[in-house]
């Protein structure tokens, strides 16, 4: 029977009904695989309901249990609730910040974007390769859907890295990749865990708040090392219960830019977890483990554009990983997740790496010329880093976001922090040489 003549039947029993005195009997609907019972469909008059073979005419007040049960009656009626549906750990979950882009930046500070020295992204003031937007002017297929394999890219990464392409898998920055991983190896909310080493990239633990991992923070000492000694004692005394399924380490480190030893990384690996290697800043320190993936089946090593080719607003990064691994990240990643011009600008970048990597060795100059410029002020004491960035304490009385403020006054943008291991630190991006006389202007005037 159709949808229409089947509730015209039931309207016309639950009148006989009525008129005898029994009430009506009808209390199952239409399956709704097939029919929403909404008052969508019941939106006819009353004066309908004369005739068997006219449409519905009554409304769910009318008859209340015509077609809808008890039960379904108070579901219907009751509303829905936004905090009851989604994740209960999601509630109260902490935001990440980002940095701010130049246009927003020089809106707040009522300045021309042109007049802002930005040095609080660890971002390539440099620009990328002139050869990018010469390739994304030409590009002729931005109509069509990308490569979801970005094969053209891996098999420039495969040369760049001398790892085969079959282990390397492409992203939408790092970032993605990160949270790829939490979606394969964390079950959310049953009490699985991850291993980061505080103050260091906040993405590890907004990933695992995110994919319901619980985040076990091992903090890092006064001069950045990382607590394996503490590492290894967390596994020995079986709490928690289970080993935490990935433990991320930074190398160089971000904020302070402090590198691991191999040893280290050795020591790491004899653990029963995946030990995820971010190698976001290689390009500035040299020193890599990528190639070690093929002998260690729990490491990942992770890379990206946004440093050393200056693509941070394209959003392309990398990992290198064990076949056994990249096989089933293959299934869940989407499947265009790299746009047309992400691929072709990071394929560049590769290409014409020599142009790159003389800018990276313009930004290491920096940065031995930061660590000389800064020792005329007394009240900043700087730390070694091996990155495109520094970490200063301020001392002598001052304080960091008294630093921030003062030089954003004059249009000059720094990272500062205060929590737990960088309190009264400020970080500070290498520049052009142009931008870096000027900060150091800037704080001579303080």
């Amino acid at each position: 029977m159709s949808v229409p003549g089947f509730v015209a039947a039931a309207t016309a029993r639950a009148r006989r009904g009525a008129i005898a005195g029994a009430g009506p009997s009808v209390s199952k609907a239409p399956s709704t695989s097939g029919v929403r019972r909404s008052r969508a469909w019941m939106s006819v008059s009353k004066d309908d309901v004369a005739s068997e073979t006219a449409p519905i005419a009554m409304s769910t007040s009318d008859y209340p249990d015509v077609l809808v049960g008890s039960g379904q009656r108070e579901a219907r009626q009751r509303k829905f609730s936004v905090k009851d549906a989604i994740r209960p750990e999601l509630i109260d979950m902490d935001a990440y910040t980002p940095i701010l882009p130049y246009e927003i930046l020089a809106q707040r500070l009522g300045m021309e974007p042109k007049d802002i020295v930005k040095l609080d992204a660890n971002e390539n003031p440099f620009g990328p390769s002139p050869k990018v937007s010469d390739a994304l002017r030409d590009a002729p297929f931005l109509h069509i859907y990308p490569d979801p394999e970005s094969l053209f890219l891996r098999e420039a990464l495969e040369e760049y890295t001398g790892l085969p392409k079959e282990h390397l898998l492409v992203g939408a920055g790092a970032d993605e990749i990160i949270d790829l991983l939490f979606r394969l190896f964390i079950t959310p909310a049953q009490g699985e865990s991850v291993v980061n080493f505080p103050p260091t990239f906040g993405m590890y633990k907004f990933d695992s708040d995110v994919n319901g991992a619980t985040c076990i923070n091992l903090m890092r000492d006064a001069e950045f090392r990382i607590p394996i000694d503490e590492l290894e004692a967390l596994y020995e005394s079986g709490n928690p219960a289970k080993p935490p399924k990935m433990v991320f380490v930074t190398s160089p480190n971000n904020p302070d830019g402090s590198t691991i030893t191999d040893s280290l990384l050795r020591r790491l690996l004899k653990l029963p977890s995946l030990i995820v290697l971010d190698e976001a800043y290689f390009e500035f320190c040299g020193e890599t483990r990528i190639g070690w993936v093929r002998e260690f089946d729990n490491l990942v090593v992770l890379r990206t554009f946004s440093k050393w080719a200056a693509l941070a607003g394209m959003r392309v990064g990398y990992g290198a990983f064990p076949l056994e691994i990249i096989q089933h990240l293959w299934k869940i990643k989407q499947p265009y997740n790299v746009g047309v011009a992400s691929q072709l600008a990071a394929t560049v970048s590769v290409q014409d790496r020599a142009d790159l990597l003389d800018k990276v060795e313009k930004m290491k100059a920096e940065r031995t010329r930061f660590y000389e410029e800064v020792k005329r002020f007394d009240w900043l004491q700087p730390f070694p880093s091996s990155s495109n960035y520094v970490l200063c304490r301020v001392q002598g009385g001052r304080r960091a976001v008294d630093v921030k403020q003062q030089l954003a006054k004059r249009g000059i943008l720094i990272r500062y922090y205060s929590s737990a291991g960088l309190a009264e630190c400020i970080r500070v991006s290498m520049g052009t040489p142009e931008q870096m006389t000027r900060l150091y202007d800037a704080l001579a005037e303080l």
